[in-house]
């Protein structure tokens, strides 16, 4: 994370590197008001950010990396090579304890595919969007029909 002056110049102060009248003296011309601080501090967590904002978009560097890919690719062939195995166990048979491990083994290979896509692929992106009210129609009193048993 990046250090702005005014850290880093508390940074110095704390150290002993700067004395506190050069450190007034430097900050002389820099005002800040109550109502600026406190929007600083609650920007983000306790506002309500207004529909449409993008709240942070970077995309994932990792996306294109040749490690990605072919972990892609090994995942594609032990998910074909798990589920092939289950098709044709349940085809001739087999015992119900190596079906469960070729399952499990099918599901966790694409969970851990889900994962790296999702840490390393997708972009982070996230666009805030509101529900918005729903329409409720009056009552219509005829539309209701009485059913008798």
């Amino acid at each position: 994370m990046r250090e702005d002056v005014v850290l880093e110049l508390l940074k110095q102060v704390k150290s002993g590197k700067v004395s506190i009248d050069d450190a007034r003296s430097a900050l002389d011309g820099v005002e800040l008001s109550e109502e600026t601080y406190l929007s600083a501090v609650d920007h983000g967590v306790f506002n309500e950010p207004t529909p449409g904002t993008v709240v942070r978009s970077s995309l994932s560097p990792a996306g294109d990396s040749i490690i990605i890919i072919l972990l892609g690719l090994w995942g594609i062939v032990w998910t074909l090579f798990w589920a092939g195995s289950l098709s044709y166990g349940l085809y001739n048979h087999w015992d119900q304890q190596l079906l469960s491990l070729f399952l499990a083994m099918t599901l966790t290979t694409l969970i851990i595919m889900g994962i790296v896509y999702l840490r390393f692929v997708m972009p982070d992106l996230v666009i805030i969007k509101h529900r918005r009210n729903k329409y409720i129609t009056p009552n219509d009193s005829e539309g209701w029909k009485k059913y008798e048993v």
